[in-house]
């Protein structure tokens, strides 16, 4: 969608996206299978499609906040706000806008996934927290002991992403809780200048942060939905 109002062809599945996106879908088709054999009295399968097509409507739409915040950080050249024209201003606050939708859907998707798991595997893990977040599922596998072979690969896959995470967490936090991640950088940029130009943030490392909080996402998504396959047609034979 977001690439047709930016005058693009549309996106092409490839890489760790499309295979996130395959696995979720595979499991949708199976899930659909059951509905048919079994008439799902209790919607049980059906539930789970439909949190499944949910996932891959948000993982398509976390990369295209991705690709909008990179489209337009490309039209920003100048150093500081008060330099830019009328135009290079507006192209700055929607690269802000989609930069912010990005890393909050990446906690939103975790999230929705989360809820998944816990589900699929009957991890319990409102026993644990009433509104749990992923992580808190995540940690319900060892604490379980159940699907020991699916939780460590997410651990490991949270773990090679640790530092960007934990950043976005952060922005998420700020932007969230507190005030708007970038006034956060504008205040302290003012502390160091006072009266000179309030210079923008490091929009290529953010930018790259976002790009590998979106590529974990991809990862645990696709390691989930690639194990979850494997399991249900090795439980139901087919």
């Amino acid at each position: 969608m977001l690439r047709s109002l930016l005058g693009e062809p549309p996106r092409e599945n490839e890489g760790l996206l499309k295979d996130a996106i395959d696995a979720m879908v595979q499991l949708t088709k199976l899930l659909q299978k059951e509905t048919e054999l079994h008439k799902d009295p209790t919607h049980d399968f059906r539930k789970l499609e439909i949190w499944t097509l949910g996932l891959i409507a948000s993982l398509d739409e976390l990369e295209q906040c991705l690709h909008a915040a990179s489209f337009f950080r490309k039209k920003v050249v100048h150093d500081s706000e008060q330099d830019m024209d009328p135009a290079e201003r507006g192209d700055y606050a929607r690269y802000v806008f989609f930069y912010k939708d990005g890393f909050i859907r990446v906690f939103a998707t975790l999230d929705k996934l989360g809820t998944v798991l816990n589900e699929l595997f009957d991890l319990k893990t409102s026993k644990v927290k009433a509104h749990f977040s992923y992580f808190t599922v995540l940690r319900q596998f060892r604490y379980m002991k159940v699907h020991m072979e699916l939780g460590d690969r997410l651990v490991a896959i949270k773990e090679k992403y640790k530092e960007p995470l934990a950043v976005l967490r952060q922005r998420r936090n700020t932007e969230i809780h507190y005030m708007n991640s970038e006034m956060k950088d504008d205040l302290w940029q003012r502390h160091q200048t006072l009266h000179g130009k309030i210079e923008l943030e490091d929009l290529d490392r953010h930018l790259h942060d976002l790009e590998q909080g979106y590529l974990m996402v991809c990862e645990t998504l696709e390691a989930s939905f690639s194990y979850a396959n494997q399991r249900w047609k090795k439980v139901s034979g087919r």
